[in-house]
């Protein structure tokens, strides 16, 4: 497959083609006819692994279905996500603890967890996919988003810090370890609760949520965002501290995390204004682009150390996909027309070193200099929903697809 070149890339119809060039990557092979979705694909679209399910991979592919149905009408993507959905809530769920395994095996029809943990991360993702399942007219999910809040509830909310724990043990004995990404993604699937349903109650706890991490929590570390704490909220700065990698907690501030955050606010912002939203967005986006941006090679770093300098200098899919996401909203909102042009260099360098032109879909991470060292296009977490996902808040931006309520 080879995706001709378009340069425009603030026309909604690029963004809509390259969301679906995107899902036609997985859509032709995705499918396990015993159950759910294969997670794992090499760069030509080789599944590397047919019975290994993560509960990312399952949330995220329930969206991107969703996400495809919508911007295509085509009923097979709306029966992919009423798949995945299904599987979802059969597969990883536990009858006898509740919640969901983060890691299971499939074969011949069965369920085997491989790693019990229960992770208010999965959970968020668990909330985000139903909520967008049922905006789609997939009634399930309107039942599955109320337990799975009411499960989040009940097992990690902290209603002295406002936030959510971060794991648990399969029989709910929560760590000590807190972290602000589950935190973040929760507000991401409440926004989506929010506009899917229109029950206050989530827009007023992504509110919270979105308040206590990028005010309360950063002001303890300059205003960036930490990515670690301790059970009291304090920052853990030598978490992870040799492991600044980490698919899930790497150790230093997230650049991507900051226009990530940036994003949300605004889109919080129009379902619930709040006069602060949008100046921490801007500052969120603009230490990020200042501190990660290559001035070498192009593309966002992945890491910044506490002393400001790169203690991750590669560049992964999600980062460059989220901060061009976040500047075109905050061109859209502010009118400045400096946000445009950071989308643009964004978007000019994805096209050249992250797009796969030849068989689909983006690469996952690039070197310092932009090379791809391994042939692993989609391993499990990624199936492409930062990019599709990125395009798809910048489509609904520049439509004006988000109302307030």
């Amino acid at each position: 497959m080879t995706h001709a070149p378009r340069l425009d890339f603030r026309s909604p119809t690029f963004l809509k083609d390259h969301i679906l060039w995107n899902m036609a990557f997985y859509a032709d092979r995705c499918i396990d006819p015993s159950g759910g979705m294969f997670h794992f694909y090499l760069d030509d679209g080789t599944v590397y692994d047919t019975v290994t399910r993560h509960l990312v991979s399952a949330t995220r592919f329930v969206v991107t279905s969703a996400t495809a149905y919508e911007l295509s009408g085509e009923v097979r993507f709306r029966d992919m996500a009423a798949h995945a959905l299904r599987f979802l809530d059969q597969a990883f769920a536990d009858p006898e603890h509740g919640g969901y395994h983060w890691v299971i095996q499939w074969r011949d029809g069965q369920s085997t967890p491989l790693d019990r943990t229960r992770h208010m991360y999965g959970l968020a993702f668990v909330m985000l996919a139903a909520a967008r399942a049922y905006r789609v007219g997939i009634a399930e999910g309107k039942g599955l988003l109320e337990r799975t809040f009411a499960l989040a509830e009940q097992r990690f909310y902290d209603p002295a810090f406002g936030l959510y724990a971060d794991d648990a043990s399969f029989d709910w004995q929560v760590s000590g370890y807190r972290g602000q990404n589950a935190n973040m993604h929760t507000c991401e699937a409440l926004i989506a609760a929010f506009e899917a349903t229109g029950d206050a109650g989530y827009g007023e706890r992504a509110e919270s949520l979105a308040y206590a991490i990028t005010v309360r929590q950063a002001a303890l570390c300059g205003g960036g965002i930490w990515e670690h704490y301790d059970a009291q909220w304090q920052p853990d700065l030598e978490y992870n501290r040799h492991d600044s990698s980490n698919i899930f907690r790497p150790w230093g501030f997230q650049p991507g995390h900051f226009t990530e955050w940036a994003k949300l606010l605004c889109q919080l912002d129009t379902l619930h204004p709040q006069p602060w939203h949008l100046p921490r967005a801007r500052e969120l986006f603009d230490r990020a682009i200042t501190e990660a941006w290559d001035t070498e090679h192009g593309g966002m770093h992945y890491g910044v150390g506490l002393d400001g300098s790169i203690c991750l200098p590669e560049k992964y899919h999600w980062v460059q996909a989220e901060s061009l996401a976040a500047a075109a909203i905050l061109a859209q909102r502010t009118g400045e027309a400096h946000y445009w042009a950071s989308y643009d260099r964004l978007w000019t360098y994805c096209w050249q070193h992250f797009v796969d032109h030849q068989h689909g879909a983006w690469f996952r991470i690039l070197d310092a200099a932009n090379r791809n060292h391994t042939r692993e296009k989609s391993p499990a977490g990624k199936v492409d929903y930062h990019n599709m996902g990125a395009c798809y808040d910048v489509l609904r931006e520049l439509q004006g697809a988000i109302k307030a309520r």
